[in-house]
């Protein structure tokens, strides 16, 4: 399309605003045009080691009547805000948790893709933590990571 504008206007057509590409599309043809413009192409040999792709946490959802929404992510841990759904003005807490993976596996025919998981319950003061507020969440957040630069409050 932006071929066909340029060349519209090198013949003096004034009537070529229906043929401009939107911008999403000429930036998606610069890079065609101009193979040195910062992108690499893919090759065969590219990527020799196998890396597994994990199903990421939801950032929010619910269970058991409780709202979750992750507030702060650091690596392999995060922190989700917990409220109570069943009343106007519900108590928030804060749900500091490792998040750990599975490898994907297959029921009968079904294939279940791998994924990051939340900690169950018997993971409880092992791997995930309830804490009232949230400084004290950010604080479990670093002591867990290891990090002990300041995290930026979400």
């Amino acid at each position: 399309m932006q071929f066909a504008f340029e060349n519209q206007k090198r013949r003096g057509n004034s009537d070529c605003k229906s043929q401009l590409a939107t911008p999403k599309r000429s930036t998606a043809l610069r890079h065609l045009r101009c193979p040195t413009g910062g992108k690499t192409r893919a090759t065969a040999e590219a990527g020799g080691k196998k890396r597994h792709f994990y199903k990421p946490l939801p950032a929010q959802f619910r269970h058991d009547g409780f709202e979750y929404r992750q507030i702060a992510r650091e690596r392999h841990a995060a922190i989700y805000e917990q409220r109570w759904g069943g009343c106007a003005d519900p108590s928030v807490c804060y749900e500091v948790i490792r998040i750990r993976r599975r490898e994907g596996f297959q029921i009968g025919a079904r294939l279940v893709e791998a994924a990051e998981v939340y900690p169950n319950s018997e993971a409880w003061g092992v791997d995930a933590w309830t804490v009232l507020t949230r400084d004290a969440a950010f604080e479990k957040l670093r002591e867990i990571t290891g990090d002990c630069s300041a995290l930026n409050d979400w």
